[in-house]
């Protein structure tokens, strides 16, 4: 590595650093207080050190009377401000480094809010998670626990580089030896930890990810027999973390035998100094036992000093990682125009879009008009582009040409938080929250609701019949992801969420498919109650739901290939006709 790259890395590692502390602003007093705690708690141990030299040469060689009494007492006083140092030290870098923690935590959970859906597809949500869990976690190590070691070892040293030059600067020229050879252990450690720090972020999300899998699909693994499989793939994702901490470890353990290498050179090297012939007999054994025990007790804050560089540069790599979250673009918002509530009058016009490092269009000029309170099917094969389509009306996904208009005016032209407004989901994979049923329905901005109007929504989403059978009706416990409920029912709570918000835009993405018959004539009978007067844009897997619709769209490669009524569309005998044929068969010989 060149000397100007070196330079740059040490640039780079201090600018994040100084960002990290910038964290540290808010509890700067408690922060004060507490780097006070450090300096006394490095300063008496020096102070003590400095009182063996008379307590050998003066309380034992001459009995002074003086020393007698009040020598114990100055050993008590020293070693209780110096007990108080610590807690102070240690509680208040505790705090401000919790408090780190959690600033840090919630600048990377509000990043995750505003950030656009193409990010959380672009890597396994495993490595979101562990950012969490895991990374932030790593920041505590270089922002409070690393400070800590660096003052009070630092102080440390210090004092017992003032209290060796001010028995014998003869005797502390050992440092001259020892100094450099310290200053190569800790340059060379600290770019293995930098190189191995930032591998290790990567495989705790692997190990994340993997845990995360397996429990969700808990039934599949079971089912299919995927024990061994799950079992052999976290082993491999956690032998490769635990190779790398081990390689932590062992750099860890490298160093300090190097320096205690160095350290046991440095005092073999004193020893020989004060015994030479004419230096021997002017040394007083105090002098040379307060020389000697400072050099033993610097060695091993100067060993914590090297090693803190573990901490900080996993707390590096860690923030770095936190930091490229945190400094990534939010969703684009340029709309200035605030949509109080729109017609629904919806068009797209020559509509491209390509996702992120496809090579391939998933949608590839499509011009569609759905007129206010008209009900639009998407039908075709999986793949065909309808859920890309519906995608971009509340701007998921941006398109790459062409654009959408709504009510006359290109929907950029609207703030992003109005034009959401606008829309009713209702989607294949129902998302539902820890809470309670009334939670669920009125989510989010929906919170204000009236109990009222939840019975209301819950009523007219067919979900009444189940509520009222709970324990405690719409204040009823639902379990993480709502797994206290059955597809049906859960389905239905979306319905009621989508019933209560009423917007004027609905989505429907195959809102009844894998439902048993009672739960999917409930939630059509919720559906149709839900599409009165609303622009709809339905995804149909089953066609037999979509018959009455004022227009359906068949999709094929990102193309509109079909477009009319059903009895249009049957007339023409085109793709949308094979589908219904096939289908038809299926259910009569089901």
């Amino acid at each position: 590595m060149t000397a100007r790259k070196v330079a740059l890395w040490d640039a780079d590692t201090l600018r994040v650093y100084k960002r990290l502390l910038g964290y540290t602003r808010r509890w700067w007093p408690i922060a004060l207080v507490a780097i006070l705690g450090m300096a006394v708690d490095g300063g008496a141990l020096a102070a003590f050190t400095q009182k063996l030299r008379p307590m050998i040469d003066d309380l034992f060689a001459r009995k002074d009377p003086y020393l007698i009494f009040w020598m114990p007492i100055w050993i008590v006083a020293i070693f209780l401000i110096r007990g108080i140092g610590t807690f102070v030290s240690n509680y208040g870098i505790s705090y401000v480094g919790r408090n780190v923690v959690q600033a840090m935590q919630a600048d990377v959970f509000a990043a995750y809010l505003r950030l656009p859906a193409a990010f959380f597809g672009s890597e396994p949500s495993g490595q979101q998670i562990s950012r969490i869990t895991y990374t932030s976690e790593q920041v505590a190590s270089a922002s409070t626990d690393a400070l800590k070691i660096m003052v009070t070892e630092g102080v440390t040293v210090i004092g017992m580089l003032y209290v060796m030059l001010s028995n014998s600067a003869y005797l502390s020229l050992t440092l001259l030896m020892m100094a450099p050879g310290i200053a190569l252990v800790a340059t060379v450690v600290s770019k293995r930890y930098r190189q191995i720090s930032r591998r290790i972020q990567g495989s705790m999300g692997s190990v994340t990810d993997a845990v995360g899998e397996s429990v969700s699909a808990h039934r599949e693994v079971r089912v299919y027999g995927g024990q061994q499989h799950e079992a052999t793939r976290f082993a491999a994702v956690s032998h490769r973390a635990r190779r790398l901490n081990m390689k932590i470890a062992t750099t860890a353990a490298s160093s300090s035998t190097a320096i205690q290498t160095v350290a046991a050179l440095a005092l073999a090297l004193l020893v020989y100094l004060a015994t030479r012939p004419n230096i021997i007999g002017a040394i007083s054994p105090g002098v040379f036992i307060v020389v000697l025990t400072a050099m033993g007790a610097m060695m091993p804050s100067l060993k914590r000093l090297a090693n803190v560089q573990a901490n900080i540069q996993r707390g590096i790599s860690a923030a770095e990682d936190l930091f490229e979250v945190i400094d990534t673009p939010a969703e684009e918002d340029h709309g200035r125009m605030v949509l109080e509530r729109t017609r629904g009058d919806i068009r797209f016009e020559g509509v491209r879009l390509r996702y992120p490092r496809s090579e391939i269009d998933a949608l590839r000029g499509v011009d569609l008009h759905c007129a206010p309170g008209s009900v639009t099917a998407l039908v075709g094969r999986s793949g065909s582009g309808k859920s890309s389509l519906v995608s971009l009306l509340p701007r998921f996904l941006e398109p790459a040409a062409g654009r959408i208009v709504l009510d006359g005016v290109d929907y950029r032209e609207y703030t992003l938080a109005s034009l959401r407004k606008q829309i009713g989901w209702v989607g294949q994979s129902v998302v539902l929250f820890d809470g309670s049923i009334a939670e669920n329905i009125a989510y989010g901005e929906l919170a204000g609701a009236s109990e009222d109007s939840i019975i209301e929504a819950a009523e007219a989403a067919n979900a009444m019949e189940f509520i009222r059978r709970m324990p405690q009706g719409i204040h009823s416990p639902i379990g993480q992801g709502g797994n206290m409920l059955s597809g049906g029912q859960r389905q239905r709570l979306a319905i009621a969420r989508a019933i209560l918000k009423n917007a004027p835009i609905l989505v429907l993405d195959e809102a009844t498919s894998a439902l048993d018959t009672e739960s999917e004539r409930l939630i059509q009978q919720a559906l149709q109650r839900l599409m009165r007067d609303r622009t709809t844009l339905v995804i149909a897997h089953r066609l037999s739901t979509i018959e009455h619709a004022d227009q359906i769209a068949v999709m094929d490669q990102g193309r509109i290939v079909e477009r009319g009524t059903h009895a249009e569309l049957i007339a023409q005998g085109g793709q949308y006709a094979a589908l219904h044929r096939m289908q038809f068969h299926e259910q009569e010989e089901g």
